[in-house]
């Protein structure tokens, strides 16, 4: 299956750490190789970079480990197809506007007999159930709300049912943002760490590569970083439980039910 990488921050942070030992699992420490994507909120915008090449040969995914794109939501994908073919439409992340603001998804899993009708103006492009997931999501979004967007605890909990129909139909881990926040579920497998002073010396577990993040950040500075495996070998990630839907504003985590 796919691999997910989605970084919370309360500052502009560049993900060129995290995203250079990600980028390996792309067709070198690991066996994904069907493309991926990355998408950087900037203001009302968003950056979003994706390719059907393997991430470890992509000269995009190049561009990415040497441009520090700075970011308070990031949201990166690399894919092992299950459905629809090697094609660039059907590399994650997905975008979408929806109450006048972008919002961003990708997906790790494998859904079955997921067809929901969708007849409104969310249609997938491409031919994956991550993208019918995504686009059946923000549907029902825009049928409960309207056109004015939630709060935060009613969006929450809309999503919480939401996510947790789509689950029963396979596996379900997710990332979604729509820049202020970032959701993540999980069905199997996802872990967080959040990084804040007093910062420590880091060690990708996928290159040979190490930053010591107290001489780049400044002590108001908090990063969560999510992630289907740890990055890094002397971090402390937290798992999440199976169904858990969790939350992230200003790099950490909102306590919330689980789904």
């Amino acid at each position: 299956m796919c691999q997910l990488l989605g970084m919370n921050c309360n500052v502009p942070t560049d993900i060129v750490f995290s995203f250079t030992g990600f980028a390996m699992r792309g067709g070198h420490t690991d066996t994904h190789h069907d493309g991926w994507g990355i998408a950087f909120f900037e203001g009302a915008g968003v950056r979003h970079f994706v390719d059907h090449q393997a991430a470890v040969a992509s000269p995009v995914a190049e561009l990415i480990k040497r441009y520090p794109i700075k970011s308070k939501n990031v949201i990166a994908h690399i894919r092992k197809a299950t459905q629809g073919q090697v094609a660039l439409e059907n590399c994650h992340p997905f975008v979408r506007e929806l109450w006048g603001r972008y919002w961003v998804f990708a997906h790790n899993g494998d859904l079955k007999d997921f067809h929901p009708v969708l007849d409104g103006p969310y249609r997938p492009v491409g031919n994956t159930d991550s993208e019918r997931a995504f686009c059946y999501l923000l549907q029902q979004l825009r049928e409960r709300f309207g056109a004015v967007a939630p709060a935060l605890p009613a969006l929450r909990a809309a999503l919480a049912e939401l996510v947790r129909g789509v689950a029963a139909h396979g596996t379900f881990n997710m990332l979604l943002s729509s820049g202020t926040e970032l959701f993540a579920h999980c069905s199997t497998n996802l872990f967080y760490v959040v990084r804040q002073h007093p910062f420590v010396t880091a060690k990708l577990s996928d290159d040979d590569v190490t930053v010591d993040f107290s001489t780049l950040t400044t002590p108001q500075d908090r990063v969560a970083v999510i992630v289907t495996e740890p990055l890094t070998t002397n971090e402390a990630w937290t798992g999440f439980a199976p169904g858990e839907l969790k939350l992230f504003v200003d790099g950490w985590p909102v306590e919330g039910e689980s789904v």
